[in-house]
């Protein structure tokens, strides 16, 4: 295919996207202010409503315990008692999707392709970064370099900002010198500062990243586009030997491999065993989280680094340039677009990345803090799910009241369940008066309550086992001791519930609600090596 033939294929395949974008308009909403009249009105009830409703919750928990005691105490046993039966369930599918991802480990997925036509798949990985030491970004490529896949046949684009200023290009540039020659091109890309309709980030940065590398060297290789799967990578992604051979099965042996995206669990294992026991905790926290929700795939949204065909990336304009939380919104502009067609494929198979870490044990709290409430304010994807859905009749019933049914309660119990359970359910004991505290409700509220999430809190015993079964082996430098921390380290969950999960998601959902919309905030990234 010559140049011109393959500038003509660009310009229809951008003249059908134009007239796609007719029907689907509101297709990269970004927030209220993106629109006026009444759909800005209605938009805006929509980013008020998940805020309003933990409000709500919170506050009449709260006006209970003073004005009925008895009644707050009942709701915090039923709470306590719901919770046992959430924790179960949740710790079956955790269980369940370890044991997948541990068979999944063992298998030989290049022996799985060999029957399959896979020659042809390429992989275009994009690593964004802002402010990264090369060592950071060296790690990275030595992982696709150790992987099981013909790396002549990975693309990689070093995704850059030029607001990050010179030095950035310079860690790039040195990248690319070290490890050029070993795959197909590394592409190194500029993201330009102030470009109308983007908000810093790395939505902006992959995306502008995305149609460059796309322009300037899939076209140019002449590789299709159906051949193409396109990961968006974390600065800190190391992949674990077989993710492409993986990735590449799961493709080709979807059921729809045109109507999904793929997603990896994130395990925090580059630096675990150097991170702070705060750190280890909420690291395996998000990671459990990640792997019980493969094990419900139709609540499962992509997140963090994930997998998409090149040819749907494309369709749908990219990854939305004016959104926080990009890794999650491309699933639901891909919905939207497909018209409730469309789903995320869980690998049940593992890449690896940083513990948030900082110097101090101060600092790394206030890192994971921010962290926390960069992710927690996917809540932003409620408004838009549900004024996409109003927007597209084509998208059934069925389909639109679940995804907004499951996003909405997920967000809600996040934020108001664990500070119901561990702070403002015990009120009545505090404000019930004389009177509530002479019954005998008052008497066994602590006992019934304490003793649900007691049992409850014995899911931790196969948390600590699991977390054991998954990290690395143990660096020289450490002794048995640092082993059995990391077992104990448990006993935190419920401070730490409290203080990175309900407290950052209501703080996300208080600056939506009020219109004080959250920017992107970059996670520092700071390690000397893998430990894969």
């Amino acid at each position: 295919m010559q140049k011109s033939e393959i500038e003509g294929e660009i310009s229809k395949l951008e003249t059908a996207m134009e007239a796609a974008d007719d029907t689907y308009w509101y297709l990269h909403i970004g927030r209220a202010t993106d629109l006026s009249g009444f759909d800005h009105m209605l938009y805006r009830s929509f980013e008020i409503l998940p805020g309003a409703l933990s409000i709500l919750t919170l506050s009449t928990f709260v006006a209970l315990a003073f004005m009925k005691p008895a009644w707050a105490a009942y709701l915090t046993i039923i709470f306590s008692i719901y919770w046992l039966f959430k924790t179960v369930y949740l710790s079956m599918h955790l269980r369940h999707n370890f044991q997948r991802m541990r068979h999944n480990l063992a298998l030989d997925w290049q022996q799985r392709l060999a029957p399959l036509a896979y020659d042809g798949i390429h992989h275009l990985v994009i690593f964004p970064f802002y402010q990264e030491e090369y060592e950071v970004v060296a790690e990275s490529i030595r992982g696709l370099l150790r992987a099981t896949w013909d790396t002549k046949k990975i693309l990689v684009v070093l995704a850059t900002e030029e607001r990050a200023g010179p030095l950035q290009r310079e860690v790039a540039e040195r990248v690319a010198r070290d490890f050029g020659g070993h795959f197909g091109s590394i592409l190194i890309t500029v993201h330009p500062e102030d470009q109308e309709g983007d908000i810093p980030g790395k939505g902006s940065n992959i995306s502008y990243a995305a149609k460059e590398a796309r322009a300037r060297v899939i076209d140019v290789l002449q590789i299709p586009h159906d051949q193409v799967l396109v990961s968006a990578f974390d600065i800190d992604t190391v992949v674990y030997l077989q993710y492409f051979s993986c990735l590449t099965w799961h493709f080709l042996t979807a059921e729809q491999p045109y109507r999904s995206s793929f997603q990896p669990v994130p395990l925090y294992n580059n630096n675990i065993w150097h991170a702070s026991t705060l750190s280890r905790v909420i690291a395996y926290s998000s990671s459990f989280w990640q792997m019980i929700q493969q094990e419900r795939p139709e609540k499962l949204a992509t997140f963090s680094s994930h997998a998409i065909p090149l040819p749907q990336l494309i369709e749908v304009g990219y990854w939305q340039r004016n959104v926080v939380s990009e890794d999650s919104r491309i699933f639901w502009n891909l919905f939207v677009r497909y018209d409730g067609d469309y789903k995320v494929v869980p690998l049940a198979y593992p890449i690896s990345m940083d513990a948030n870490m900082a110097p101090t044990l101060f600092s790394t709290a206030k890192q994971i803090y921010k962290q926390h409430r960069r992710w927690t304010y996917g809540v932003e994807n409620i408004p838009y799910i549900l004024f996409a859905c109003i927007k597209n009749p084509r998208i059934p019933f069925r389909k639109k009241f679940r995804a907004a049914a499951v996003q909405i309660e997920g967000f809600w119990s996040l934020t108001t369940h664990p500070l119901i359970l561990l702070v403002v359910g015990w009120l009545p004991l505090i404000v019930g008066g004389h009177g509530f505290n002479a019954t005998v409700l008052s008497y066994n509220l602590p006992f019934v309550a304490r003793t649900f999430l007691t049992i409850a809190m014995l899911g931790l015993i196969a948390s600590a086992a699991i977390s054991m079964a998954l990290v690395p082996p143990r660096p020289a430098e450490y002794g048995r001791f640092r082993s059995l921390v990391l077992t104990v380290q448990w006993l935190l969950v419920p401070i730490t519930m409290v203080l990175f999960s309900s407290i950052p998601g209501l703080d996300a959902q208080l600056r939506l609600l009020s219109g004080r919309y959250l920017g992107f905030w970059v996670t520092p990234k700071t390690r000397t090596a893998s430990t894969l």
